[in-house]
């Protein structure tokens, strides 16, 4: 038996090396490729989009948008462009869930602190009452680093207008007054094409966890 092993040695060490990668290419193949959907309008629930663009089914991006941040600093798309970012809507009075949200959002800072390509922003939903200066002592109380998070207030029509027709996270409120908006716990993942790539409950820590995965899978895979 040796002797033949040896006779036929080369045969014998090919056969298993064939074996070894035949194998392995096919647990890869059975193994499932993780993926993160492209979200649009259609996909949401109808509660958290605008009425003009619920039926709409691809395509959808991030509007533009413009801004101002804790530090009176304009921000615009430009200021994400090729960027990965997470989006949330709050308020800075909230006491419900936004506390939850704003400890978890802090957590996601420190994870993606090193990642030049990943990026935080976070609404008010009460622009006239969240000013500049309530900002910025927000974002010092919660240790918010500038470099990669904003805190913005604006037109309360054009944050309401981007909540429900770019974002897809925000219900409306009193239907008797303009533009109410009422805040959910949705993080929303954005990728470096303005696609929204899923949505995470900001209160959840197993959420918090998964958004994390995903956004260095989009750092990664860039599609």
């Amino acid at each position: 038996m040796l002797q033949i092993f040896k006779q036929y040695k080369f045969i014998f060490i090919t056969f298993i090396i064939f074996s070894i990668i035949s194998v392995a290419l096919f647990m890869n193949a059975l193994t499932p490729k993780k993926r993160l959907p492209i979200m649009n309008p259609s996909d949401v629930n109808a509660e958290l989009v605008d009425s003009t663009i619920q039926h709409v089914s691809k395509y959808h991006t991030i509007a533009d948008f413009s801004f101002t941040n804790q530090n009176g600093k304009t921000i615009t798309q430009k200021d994400y462009e090729g960027k990965i970012y997470v989006a949330d809507f709050f308020f800075t009075t909230c006491q419900t869930i936004c506390p939850k949200m704003t400890s978890n959002m802090v957590e996601i800072q420190k994870a993606i602190i090193n990642n030049p390509n990943v990026m935080l922003l976070s609404h008010s939903v009460l622009p006239d009452q969240d000013s500049v200066p309530v900002l910025k002592k927000y974002a010092l109380e919660k240790g918010v680093d500038d470099s990669k998070w904003n805190l913005v207030t604006g037109d309360k029509k054009e944050i309401y207008g981007i909540a429900r027709k770019s974002y897809l996270a925000v219900k409306t409120g009193s239907p008797d007054e303009l533009y109410d908006m009422v805040h959910t716990e949705n993080f929303i993942l954005v990728d470096q094409k303005r696609r929204v790539r899923g949505f995470y409950d900001g209160t959840k820590t197993e959420d918090i966890q998964r958004l994390i995965e995903d956004i260095n899978w989009l750092s990664e895979n860039n599609n």
